[in-house]
């Protein structure tokens, strides 16, 4: 994502060489690019790179107006990744760049933000889709609004070490069981380089995705997963069983207005409590069974409208036709804070709903 989002600001027609008539600050450092070719090494390592580029960042004229307050950036990782806590041992991944002083004054994009303590925003994981154009878009929401959907359900995920992640284990007890009676689509993903690759597979996660009327999003490593995103892009509805792992508690800007039902939040995902799974008051398959053809239908062209919001258009190309996709979105609404900033209101999002009820659904 800092790889394609840069090439968009790069063509973005309203840049400017006057840093005194610009709303916004666009920083093209690429943190988790950097990172990731020492994830786990020493923390010296890990720290030393983005210490260095923030103490020159804030070095630069441009800082010194609002103290970096205007300055937006890419960071194409989910934020627990760079907030190690300072001081710690050498043991586990990630570094401490968001949580520097230079990072915290700055608006950072993220895959999955703090939904607790929202100092950075997330934007979508880009997908396998990048468009060069508004009819290539508009074909693939025909494609998968005509796909017959055979499994009544579908999940796409590698297990973690035993005892961890309980939800993830019933999930794929769930799905085997039901793949037995031909009700649910899972590939194998848990057999070493051979089974990453599977699940890295274009072609065969977007053909499961598409022969299924619900995808389960069980949390991983953290709440938010690509999976949704995918699933989003094929049509399929999303299944959730923690809040922070919901579209709309990580991708307030992306996601769409509230319902126009009274059932607004059941428009185009299922949320099921991951508490009453595991103590069994709820079974997933029989959960999703009830839903009627109708229902499944209104919630599937909900997801089908929300594609080109979640999406990234070919950087490669000139775009042809109107569409306003995911970096659209996130630029819009950038500038919007920016001017927000610069009127000195406080940027707490709100209608905030983070409170007992994310806490209740952390299992």
């Amino acid at each position: 994502m800092e790889v394609i989002f840069h090439n968009w600001m790069r063509r973005y027609e309203c840049l400017t060489d006057d840093p005194a008539a610009a709303t916004a600050v666009y920083v093209p450092y690429y943190p988790a690019l950097e990172l990731h070719q020492h994830l786990c090494v020493n923390t010296t390592v890990r720290d030393g790179p983005s210490e260095a580029f923030l103490r020159w960042l804030s070095s630069q004229r441009t800082w010194a107006a609002l103290g970096g307050r205007d300055h937006f950036m890419v960071a194409a990782k989910t934020t627990w990744i760079f907030r190690r806590e300072p001081g710690g041992s050498d043991e586990g991944c990630g570094n401490n760049f968001l949580g520097q002083p230079e990072s915290r004054n700055m608006t950072v994009l993220t895959y999955e933000s703090n939904i607790w303590a929202p100092r950075d925003i997330a934007v979508p994981y880009p997908s396998y889709f990048h468009p060069s154009s508004a009819g290539e878009v508009a074909g693939w929401q025909a494609r998968v609004g005509a796909a017959p959907r055979p499994f009544l359900l579908a999940f796409a995920g590698a297990r973690r070490m035993k005892g961890q992640l309980a939800i993830r284990d019933r999930v794929f007890d769930v799905c085997e069981a039901a793949a037995r009676r031909g009700r649910c689509g899972m590939p194998d993903c848990s057999h070493g380089l051979e089974g990453s690759i599977t699940c890295r597979s274009p072609r065969k996660l977007v053909s499961l995705f598409t022969s299924a009327r619900f995808c389960l999003q069980p949390r991983g490593d953290s709440f938010a997963r690509r999976s949704s995103i995918d699933s989003v892009m094929a049509g399929c509805i999303p299944v959730f069983f923690h809040r922070p792992s919901m579209l709309k508690a990580q991708y307030r800007w992306h996601e769409p207005e509230p319902g126009r039902s009274n059932d607004g939040d059941r428009r185009y995902y299922v949320l099921i409590n991951s508490k009453d799974v595991l103590e069994g008051r709820v079974d997933i398959e029989e959960e999703l069974s009830r839903y009627k053809d109708e229902e499944v239908a209104a919630m599937k062209e909900e997801v089908i409208k929300m594609i080109p919001r979640f999406l990234y258009k070919d950087p490669r190309v000139g775009f042809q036709g109107e569409m306003r996709d995911a970096f659209d979105i996130t630029i819009d609404e950038m500038i919007a804070r920016m001017r927000r900033i610069k009127n000195g209101e406080n940027l707490i999002w709100k209608g905030d709903d983070r409170d007992e009820d994310f806490a209740a659904n952390d299992s």
